[in-house]
């Protein structure tokens, strides 16, 4: 018996010690790791920036795949509002709210760069999504399209985007009476349920393309979320057409 339970504890400590050998490799191997990350920290900072890279690379390629499955509804919806050069070859959309500060502090830009650089096509999805005076200027802005055509719309739409106050239907027809429009007619227009089609598209549009704020932009096969200088937006334009 003796014998056996000697046998059989030797065997033991034979199988134990390659994995005792191991972790003992593996705390001084960890030992050394840290002894270099902390002589040299430096080092972490490049992963980071290698792994910030990588994160980039994989979004920007999710935000193309995404724009590709949704190019028609993007680009030829028929009926969202086509500005700048309508033959131009790079086209711009941009998702927006009238109730946006950052929308507001962009349009400025972009009229800049539709102005400096004749060869755009811009296109504006109307994007409610900040409560109902969002909603309110939207319907607006749609309705006056569709009794009023292209002219009576940009007029709405650059009001709109200076218009600091309340958006209210006082407010709104007042707007249509500064600019010579019936505004009874389009106040009536706004519960059409084309209307709210429009900005249901433009919402479902939104969310298949994973955008939750204002102002995006979608720039050819880019999408640039947020507020973006017009010589950042002249860059990544000339970029593009190589």
């Amino acid at each position: 018996m003796f014998r056996t339970l000697t046998t059989a504890a030797a065997l033991t400590m034979s199988l134990s010690l390659p994995a005792l050998a191991q972790t003992q490799d593996d705390a001084a191997f960890g030992e050394r790791v840290r002894a270099y990350l902390m002589a040299n920290p430096e080092v972490i900072m490049e992963a980071v920036g290698v792994l910030q890279q990588r994160e980039d690379a994989a979004a920007a390629q999710a935000d193309q795949d995404m724009l590709v499955s949704q190019t028609d509804a993007l680009l030829n919806d028929g009926f969202s509002w086509v500005g700048g050069n309508p033959d131009g070859d790079i086209t711009v959309v941009e998702f927006m709210d009238y109730r946006c500060g950052y929308c507001k502090k962009a349009y400025p830009e972009v009229e800049s760069l539709l102005s400096t650089d004749g060869n755009i096509r811009f296109i504006v999805k109307e994007f409610p999504i900040l409560g109902e005076q969002s909603v309110l200027g939207s319907q607006f802005a749609i309705a006056a399209h569709m009794i009023g055509g292209d002219d009576a719309y940009e007029a709405v739409h650059e009001t709109l985007m200076n218009y600091n106050g309340e958006i209210t239907a006082e407010s709104l027809s007042r707007l249509a009476d500064s600019l010579d429009m019936d505004g009874e007619a389009i106040i009536a227009k706004m519960s059409d349920p084309e209307v709210a089609r429009r900005i249901t598209a433009n919402r479902a549009l939104g969310q298949a393309l994973d955008i939750s704020g204002t102002p995006t932009f979608v720039i050819q096969d880019q999408m640039v979320r947020g507020y973006v200088p017009v010589d950042q937006m002249q860059q990544l334009v000339d970029q593009l057409r190589g």
